[in-house]
């Protein structure tokens, strides 16, 4: 069951993300958070999987709840409906693990949960291309890059090798010199690198 946390100040967009995850067998809502103060104090205490976070919200908004959930297991959907492509950046950054809009049709928003639940960094087109500007200042090798995509994408070792016809040694090899060339602890910093940068 993934556990699901709504953080947005406006009741009936809680309602209604609740009224539509509810109905899903893999998804239950834990709870619900009104600004970004109590949507810290709930991933505490609840332990939620996902948190649903609205950028735009009184006594501490999305980007200063994030700031807070650094180091949380919690994975971060920023879920909002102001489109300002400078937002994108800072959230990532500051670890979101996916960024959609409010408009995005409820059966691609429960798949986006389940994706972010299962390790993959989502992101709406529009906050992807904002993010292409970002330069890559890192020398990877045309096959490192190939690797860095495919881990973006939330393949295995397993899956990589047979995508790329090699031996599941040789991408643990590359998949440890992608982290290292990056600055990275794991997969999935390099997967937000990839995202961040316009490599996802």
């Amino acid at each position: 069951m993934i556990k699901v946390l709504i953080a947005d100040d406006h009741p009936i967009v809680r309602q209604g993300l609740r009224t539509f995850l509810d109905l899903q067998d893999d998804i239950t809502v834990v709870g619900e958070a009104e600004d970004g103060l109590r949507a810290v104090e709930l991933v505490e205490s609840l332990e939620p999987d996902v948190l649903l976070l609205d950028l735009k919200m009184p006594r501490l908004d999305g980007l200063g709840a994030l700031g807070r959930l650094s180091g949380s297991a919690v994975r971060v959907v920023v879920l909002t409906s102001v489109s300002d492509r400078a937002d994108v950046g800072p959230a990532m950054r500051a670890g979101a693990a996916g960024f959609l809009y409010k408009d995005i049709d409820p059966p691609a928003l429960v798949q986006a949960v389940r994706a972010v639940h299962g390790g993959q960094v989502l992101m709406a087109p529009e906050a992807a291309e904002a993010m292409i500007g970002a330069p890559v200042a890192v020398p990877l090798t045309d096959r490192e890059l190939e690797v860095l995509k495919l881990i973006a994408a939330g393949r295995s070792n397993r899956e990589i090798a047979g995508a790329l016809r090699v031996a599941e040694k040789t991408v643990k090899t590359h998949v440890s010199n992608v982290l290292m060339k990056l600055g990275v602890q794991d997969r999935t910093q390099a997967a937000l690198y990839a995202v961040r940068h316009g490599l996802g």
